[in-house]
């Protein structure tokens, strides 16, 4: 090739190379002060089964943040070893703002107590963007066979079962699990814990019988209360909860320091740019003052939540005693 065919073609590929760094930059920018986020599709990983009380609340704020922001939030169903699965799919994840998770307090206050080892670690690997929302668990009882109807009745009822209670759960170490056990331990009852693969599984065992009580996420209960086939003796919320206005607390109940939620949080693997968290934050808080928004979730048993980055922390570290005191108490250990 000719000297000056040679110097043409250099010349060329160095004015495209200029130019795609030129476009390249401004994109790169906007990246780390958030500006135009998101331009394409946001995977959301849910580390839980479809349809349960962790994964119901996320389809509804996904909705709404496909919204808000104009492009598709794409729910991933990554089941498996308590939430660990998933939340560690985000925490490995490209720090980019184009995956997002959906944590519980099982992820971030629980988890580090039951496994000895974790593939993450909760303060170092996550960011976590907003609380997004909130249920309280509920003491059931099948109305068919458990003749209690009030919370002391039962407490009562129970200590006179010689071979002791049977009590269900979701599974192994889950909030379920640890604060039927708590509640045990505080009231003296002999109890032995039977856990399932989820409250869908559990259900049938309590409708028949063979499980006496359960202490478990009101979401996934709501509606066979309302049916009547269950019967509910208390929640474990500050206040009475909307969805059972009839239904006392544990406090009103008799029964003192079992203030207990489920909750989750909105989460993006570390070093996630500060601009894209908060902006995201932005928009769980707009979320979740938004009336259609409450709405969607007024059937649900549970409520919408936000908070700043600091809160939601404030809120995981806080709980972390509790809950390390109440795996104590279960003896559960899960590998």
């Amino acid at each position: 090739m000719p000297n000056e065919e040679r110097g043409n073609a250099m010349l060329t590929r160095r004015l495209a190379l200029g130019a795609s760094l030129g476009a390249a930059l401004p994109l790169n920018a906007r990246a780390q002060d958030g500006e135009g986020w998101p331009e394409r599709p946001v995977r959301v990983v849910v580390p839980y089964p479809p349809g349960g009380a962790a994964d119901v609340p996320v389809r509804i704020l996904t909705e709404a943040l496909r919204g808000a922001f104009g492009q598709p939030f794409v729910v991933e169903n990554r089941p498996g070893a308590g939430g660990n699965i998933g939340v560690d799919a985000v925490a490995k994840a490209a720090p980019d703002g184009y995956t997002i998770g959906w944590a519980t307090v099982n992820n971030l206050a629980i988890n580090q107590y039951l496994y000895p080892r974790l593939p993450f670690d909760v303060e170092r690997d996550i960011t976590v963007a907003s609380l997004s929302w909130e249920a309280p668990l509920v003491l059931i009882v099948p109305a068919e066979h458990v003749p209690a109807r009030d919370l002391q009745e039962f407490v009562r009822w129970a200590k006179s079962q010689r071979e002791g209670v049977i009590y269900s759960s979701p599974g192994i170490g889950t909030t379920a699990h640890l604060s039927a056990a708590r509640f045990c331990r505080m009231q003296g009852v002999k109890a032995m814990h039977l856990p399932f693969r989820g409250a869908a599984e559990a259900m049938p065992a309590l409708l028949r019988g063979d499980v006496n009580f359960a202490i478990d996420n009101l979401p996934s209960y709501l509606p066979v209360i309302r049916e009547g086939k269950l019967r509910a003796l208390a929640v474990t919320a500050e206040a009475r909860w909307p969805d059972l206005p009839e239904v006392p607390t544990m406090t009103e109940a008799g029964v003192e320091g079992l203030t207990v939620f489920s909750w989750g949080a909105a989460i993006l693997p570390a070093r996630t740019p500060a601009p894209v968290v908060e902006r995201l934050s932005a928009a769980l808080r707009t979320v979740a003052a938004d009336p259609g928004t409450q709405r969607r979730f007024a059937p649900t048993g549970s409520r919408p939540l936000s908070s700043t980055l600091a809160e939601a922390m404030a809120r995981a570290a806080a709980e972390r005693p509790v809950w390390a005191e109440a795996v104590r108490i279960s003896g559960a250990r899960l590998e």
